[in-house]
């Protein structure tokens, strides 16, 4: 190591406490030593342990059956999520609707997003009050442990937009080492060979074969991962699945007007789709500092921040690109099922 990098070790320990998760960023965090003493897997016992005091403050959100559904498996699904007309006029409203949009491309697929900003929210009334839909809140914030709001947007998966490499995100993989929510309402018809969600049922529980396996990855992690691995998202070989006590991954060709919510620790991926194929959502993100011992107190969630973060974050990278990664391309105004080809005037 340059000697000069040496500056850096109370940075790099500073960040011990919160979500950092990049082995190959922090030298710490990244240390085999460190990791074959028990570094990962301490820090993994500790995010686990806090999030389920958090969610047992956090339990009388959802139905205890919703609850005991999220507990065994590390996620909830549930059909006919809205009432039909409410379903039917959110969809029309967001399949129709025309706003900035940008997409990130990666191997033969490309992801568009349009954030559910103010200014997208007062067009699209019937989202706004799914936003409101206490199940939605419920599930969202018991999932990632925290009573906060999630960053949401109107998200389109296109498949096979060119001949390329797989997209990384079909590989089973952990988001990260600690709780945290994502949320799909699908707005579209998910075909069994058409890119569903994929997520090994109770693959969010650190049990103890998941965190030896856990506790040898991390050490691996400074002969070299893979690329996505090294960065903390650990991708998991389906047979590896059955000697961490697994069960096979469960896919979700769904109807339309389905809810799905999961901890995204757990292992999960992004199904293959067989031929080029668009899939369009609602979808939420959440993700805080794991070592918070409280449920709210959240900032970022306060109205009137909450709706701008998605663009505000875009917004930074745009202004430091060169200095950090900046892989949303400003695509211009489009619709979600707007076609995968480059953004020309008037489309």
């Amino acid at each position: 190591m340059n000697p000069a990098r040496y500056l850096l070790l109370p940075w790099w320990i500073a960040q011990l406490p919160t979500g950092a998760k990049a082995f190959c960023d922090n030298p710490v965090i990244g240390s085999p030593t460190l990791n074959r003493h028990g570094l990962h897997v301490a820090r993994i016992r500790i995010a686990a342990a806090l999030a389920a005091r958090r969610r047992a403050r956090l339990a009388h959100y959802l139905s205890p059956a919703d609850r005991d559904a999220f507990d065994r498996d590390g996620f909830v699904a549930k059909q006919n999520f809205l009432p039909t007309d409410h379903f039917n006029l959110l969809r029309h409203e967001v399949l129709n609707h025309r706003g900035p949009a940008r997409e990130m491309l990666q191997g033969d697929t490309i992801t568009r997003r349009i954030a559910l900003d103010p200014a997208t929210l007062q067009a699209l009334p019937s989202t706004r009050r799914l936003l409101a839909n206490s199940a939605w809140r419920g599930l969202t914030r018991y999932a990632g442990s925290f009573d906060s709001e999630p960053i949401c947007y109107i998200q389109t998966i296109l498949s096979h937009v060119n001949d390329a490499d797989p997209d990384p995100q079909t590989h089973l993989h952990a988001d990260t080492f600690h709780a945290t929510v994502k949320a799909w309402l699908f707005l579209t018809d998910v075909a069994e060979d058409e890119g569903p969600f994929v997520y090994v049922p109770g693959s969010h529980r650190m049990t103890e074969p998941r965190l030896a396996w856990e506790r040898e990855r991390s050490i691996e992690a400074g002969k070299g991962l893979d690329r996505l691995s090294a960065r903390g998202s650990l991708r998991v070989r389906h047979d590896e699945l059955n000697a961490l006590g697994l069960p096979a991954p469960r896919s979700f060709a769904v109807p339309a007007n389905t809810l799905v919510v999961a901890d995204t620790s757990g292992f999960h991926a992004r199904g293959l789709s067989v031929r080029p194929s668009t899939r369009i959502e609602i979808w939420a993100y959440g993700r805080r500092n794991p070592f918070l011992p409280w449920t709210a107190g959240d900032p970022l969630s306060v109205p009137g921040i909450a709706e701008r973060r998605a663009p505000l974050a875009w917004a930074v990278r745009d202004r430091l690109r060169g200095v950090i990664s900046q892989p949303w391309a400003d695509v211009g105004l489009k619709t979600p099922g707007a076609s995968a080809r480059p953004t020309e005037a008037g489309d």
